[in-house]
């Protein structure tokens, strides 16, 4: 059986909106969503701008303090954590920025970036330069780069420096956080084929968040589809992408560029179905969220929400053309 690295259990995150006196609404970012993660696998979460995918990755690691819901990281419901063990899980698990210029910090030379956390966590290292040099060359640059700053570095290489400063803390779940979306196109393979490689030779743990459908079949075993803070739909990547289930993934799918004339023509057909943008998560519609835009929506659809069922093996979906009221 596969281990369970992560499990989300009904997580929530509101952030209130202010009046002038007294609170007006709540932001729903993430709204009741539950999945997990096993060891060793890729999960991609993807969805529009807005969708929530960023803020459910910073709340599974505390970063944003969750609204309710369970986080449970190796047995342990980390939403109850304090002191040493709360700094025990992050040291365990990390998160690598979408932007490569802001995450890290222009006045500290590499070597002083990637042994801040190593001498956060009192983790004891013989040779510091030697340990340094080592995590460059694991992620393809060498010790010229160790007393540079970062203005001096392009955006692949600043994304291979903040890998380096991950890796430094052996951390065994990294959340991914649009990692190439800032990059050149001939850099983001690159990134990509590394990030894949060291998953490879470390056994490491990925949360893959991107809107870049393409990236995402690429870099998952399994994925996640949010729309307006709900997932829709969850399976095995690789399934999702031949035989996408809810209205919303189909949508998303036929954005994809098609090589073939007429398989494109159908797509776009069915793309042409789907109007409007997303309503505003301060005001959700009732029922199924999707149900303004969906061509196939039914008045149950405008009334109740979907639940998430299972409708072939280990592929899960939130609409009402698979699930009985």
């Amino acid at each position: 059986m596969m281990e369970k690295v992560l499990e989300v259990k009904h997580l929530k995150k509101y952030f209130p909106v202010k009046g002038l006196f007294f609170t007006k609404g709540y932001v729903k970012a993430v709204d009741d969503i539950s999945f997990e993660i096993y060891k060793g696998e890729t999960f991609g979460l993807v969805g529009e701008s807005g969708c929530g995918k960023t803020t459910t990755g910073r709340t599974i690691l505390r970063l944003i303090e969750p609204t309710s819901g369970e986080i449970i990281f190796k047995g342990k419901n980390i939403t109850e954590l304090k002191g040493e063990e709360l700094k025990q899980f992050r040291k365990d698990a990390q998160i690598m920025f979408q932007d490569p210029y802001s995450s890290l910090n222009p006045r500290q030379t590499v070597f002083e970036i990637i042994m801040e956390p190593v001498r956060f966590h009192g983790i004891h290292v013989d040779d510091p330069e030697e340990f340094v040099v080592k995590l460059l060359e694991s992620v393809g640059l060498n010790e010229m780069h160790l007393y540079r700053y970062p203005h001096e570095f392009s955006g692949g290489q600043r994304q291979r420096i903040a890998l380096a400063r991950l890796l430094a803390l052996k951390p065994e779940f990294i959340v991914l956080d649009e990692p190439t979306s800032a990059l050149d196109v001939s850099v983001q393979a690159n990134i990509l084929n590394m990030l894949k490689d060291l998953q490879s030779d470390f056994g490491f743990t990925y949360l893959f968040i991107s809107h870049d459908l393409g990236v995402v079949k690429y870099m998952s075993h399994r994925m996640g589809v949010m729309y307006l803070g709900k997932l829709v739909e969850v399976g095995p990547a690789e399934r999702i992408f031949e035989n996408p289930l809810h209205p919303y993934t189909q949508f998303l799918l036929s954005a994809i560029p098609v090589p073939d004339p007429e398989l494109a023509e159908e797509l776009k057909a069915k793309r042409q179905k789907v109007s409007g943008e997303p309503p505003s998560p301060i005001n959700p519609p009732s029922g199924c969220r999707f149900h303004p835009r969906c061509p196939y929506a039914k008045s149950i659809c405008k009334t109740d929400e979907p639940p998430l069922v299972e409708v072939e093996k280990d592929h899960y979906v939130a609409c009402w053309l698979y699930s009985k009221a």
